[in-house]
């Protein structure tokens, strides 16, 4: 059982910069899967971006170059870096750990980042 905790979003105007940390519980953290997915109301659920145990990283097109994702295993804990937020960024934010082998998923609760214009 993987528990995640997302924390880091808010209120942030167009152009400025959020970090959003998602700690993991659990003892096989290295080798999991890490991804950031965000959901805009009335939307469906996307790929934000991806980070493998070899920190092997996947970006949505629409975040490429303005968002980063990291990892420090040491700390059991997935960081995504958000830069030059747009109004289109607005979403609440969920942490998603996936095993590369079994495939278990776990979902963190989500945190809100609402960007103004």
């Amino acid at each position: 059982q993987v528990q995640l905790v997302e924390s880091g979003g808010g209120l942030v105007q167009a152009g400025g910069s959020l970090r959003l940390s998602c700690v993991a519980s659990g003892s096989i953290f290295n080798i999991m899967v890490m991804g950031w997915y965000r959901q805009a109301p009335g939307k469906q659920r996307e790929l934000v971006a991806r980070i493998n145990s070899v920190s092997s990283t996947n970006y949505a097109d629409s975040v490429k170059g303005r968002l980063i994702i990291s990892r420090d295993n040491a700390k059991n804990t997935v960081y995504l870096q958000m830069n030059s937020l747009k109004p289109e960024d607005t979403a609440v934010y969920y942490c998603n750990s996936r095993h590369p082998v079994f495939g278990s998923e776990y979902w963190g609760q989500g945190t809100q980042v609402t960007v103004s214009s």
